[in-house]
C-alpha cells in the first residue's frame, strides 16, 4: 500500500485552510519537463487569440461563416471530445451498479478526466457562440423553445457536470480533511452516479440529434436517423479507448502514487476494458452495415466520399475491433494499446465526418480551420492536462484515500 500522507484543512500550527490551498498552488514537481516546454508557448498564444476573439469578434481568428457556422471547435472540442468523455459514465455504471469492483481503482481518474473535459468543452463551446452572452437561451428556452434538441443537451450538459463533480468531491474532501463533508459527499454518490449516467446516454444521442435536423446538409453516407444510438454506442468504445490511453501515460508518469495492488492489477484492466471494447465496436459496425443497406447507396461507394467513408468502416472500426479481439485472446496489452489509439482516431475521424467534412461537402468553398483555430484547441487541451496533473499530484486520486477514511468504513 501507499505510505502517502496527506494533509488536512488546519494542521498542528494552527494553518487555515486558505494558507494550505495557496501552498498547494506551488509546483511540486520538476517544471522544466518536455511538455512544459512545448504546451506554455502555445497555452500563452491561445490565450492571446482568445482575447483577439472576444475583442474583434469570431471572425477574426476563425474561417466560419453564415454558411458554416459550426467549425473544429465544435465538431472537435465539443463533439468529439464529449464521446471520449464517455469512459466516465461506462466506468461509473460498471462499479457501482453492476459491481464488477475490478475496476474501482480507476474510477476516481476516469471521472476526474470526464469532468474536465466537459468543463473545458463548455468553455470551446463559448468560443464558438459569435455572441457567447446568449448562451444563456437554450438553458432558458428562448428563440429555440423547451421542446427543442438543444435546449435538452444544454440541461444535460450543465446536470451531468454538476452530477460529475458530486461523485469527485469525496476525493477533494479527502485532501482536504474535512472528514464530516466527505462522509457526506459519498452518500451522495450513488445518487449521483445514477442521475449522471442517465444524463449521460441522452446527451451522447443527443448530440447525434442534433444532426438530424441536417438532412440535405450532411453527406448521405453520414445522415441517417440512426444518428443519435449511433453517437451513443460509439460513445461506449471511444470512452474506454481513451481510458486505456490515458490509463497508460498516467500509469507510467505516475507510478510512484499507486499502489502495488493496484499497479499489479493495471493489466487485467486493460484486457478487460478491450473485450467490451470488441463487443461494443462489432455492434456498433452491425449498425452501420444495416444503416447503408437499408439506405441503398452502392453508388456512392464508387466516389471519393464514398471511399473515405470505406477508409473508416474497415480501416478505423472493423481493423481495431479485430485488434481488440486477438490482442484479448492473447492477452497482448501492447496490441490493446495500439487498437485503442487506432479506435480514438476513428472515432475523430467520424465526429468530423458528420460535423465538417461531410457538412456541406458539395459547396464551391469548403470550409477549412485557420491556424489560430487549432493552436486555441490546442491551448485548450493543454491547460485540461495541467490542471489534470495538479490534481493527480495533490488529491488521492490514483493513491490510496488516508488512513482516517478506512477506519470510518
Amino acid at each position: 500500500m501507499s505510505n502517502t500522507t496527506y494533509p488536512i484543512a488546519k494542521d498542528n500550527d494552527g494553518q487555515p485552510i486558505w494558507k494550505f490551498i495557496f501552498s498547494e498552488l506551488k509546483p511540486k514537481t520538476k517544471f522544466f519537463t518536455p511538455f512544459n516546454i512545448i504546451s506554455l508557448p502555445i497555452m500563452l498564444l491561445g490565450l492571446v487569440l482568445i482575447v483577439i476573439r472576444f475583442w474583434k469578434g469570431i471572425g477574426a481568428v476563425t474561417n466560419l461563416s453564415q454558411e458554416i457556422p459550426w467549425g473544429l471547435w465544435i465538431g472537435f472540442d465539443v463533439v468529439t471530445g464529449v464521446a471520449f468523455a464517455g469512459g466516465a459514465y461506462v466506468l461509473t455504471f460498471m462499479v457501482y451498479i453492476l459491481n464488477m469492483h475490478k475496476y474501482h481503482s480507476i474510477v476516481r481518474i476516469t471521472v476526474l478526466n470526464g469532468f474536465l473535459a466537459y468543463v473545458f468543452y463548455a468553455g470551446a463551446l463559448l468560443l464558438d457562440l459569435g455572441r457567447p452572452w446568449n448562451v444563456i437561451n437554450p438553458i432558458i428556452g428562448n428563440n429555440f423553445g423547451t421542446s427543442s434538441v438543444l435546449f435538452l443537451v444544454a440541461w444535460h450538459f450543465l446536470l451531468y457536470m454538476l452530477a460529475q463533480l458530486i461523485e469527485f468531491s469525496p476525493a477533494v474532501a479527502e485532501w482536504l480533511g474535512a472528514k464530516r463533508a466527505r462522509k457526506i459527499l459519498s452518500g451522495m454518490t450513488i445518487g449521483a452516479v445514477i442521475f449522471g449516467i442517465t444524463l449521460s446516454t441522452l446527451h451522447q444521442s443527443g448530440l447525434g440529434a442534433l444532426y438530424l435536423m441536417a438532412k440535405d446538409k450532411i453527406h448521405p453516407l453520414w445522415y441517417n436517423e440512426f444518428i443519435p444510438i449511433l453517437f451513443f454506442v460509439s460513445s461506449i468504445f471511444a470512452g474506454l479507448s481513451m481510458v486505456i490511453f490515458e490509463g497508460s501515460i498516467s500509469h507510467k508518469v505516475f507510478h510512484r502514487m499507486i499502489s502495488e495492488k493496484d499497479n499489479k492489477a493495471q493489466n487485467g484492466i486493460i484486457h478487460g476494458l478491450a473485450k467490451i471494447c470488441t463487443g461494443a465496436m462489432f455492434a456498433y459496425l452491425f449498425m452501420q452495415l444495416l444503416v447503408f443497406i437499408h439506405g441503398k447507396h452502392w453508388d456512392l461507394l464508387n466516389t471519393g466520399m464514398g471511399q473515405w467513408f470505406l477508409l473508416e468502416m474497415f480501416g478505423f472500426v472493423l481493423l481495431p475491433m479485430i485488434l481488440f479481439y486477438i490482442s484479448y485472446r492473447r492477452n497482448n496489452i501492447l496490441l490493446i494499446r495500439i487498437a485503442a489509439i487506432i479506435t480514438m482516431l476513428g472515432v475523430i475521424l467520424n465526429r468530423l465526418n458528420v460535423t465538417v467534412i461531410g457538412f456541406k461537402w458539395d459547396m464551391p468553398i469548403r470550409y477549412v480551420p485557420t491556424w489560430m483555430e487549432i493552436v486555441v484547441t490546442l491551448a485548450v487541451i493543454f491547460t485540461e492536462i495541467w490542471i489534470f496533473k495538479w490534481v493527480i499530484n495533490r488529491m488521492p486520486v490514483l493513491r490510496d484515500s488516508p488512513s482516517w477514511v478506512k477506519e470510518e468504513n
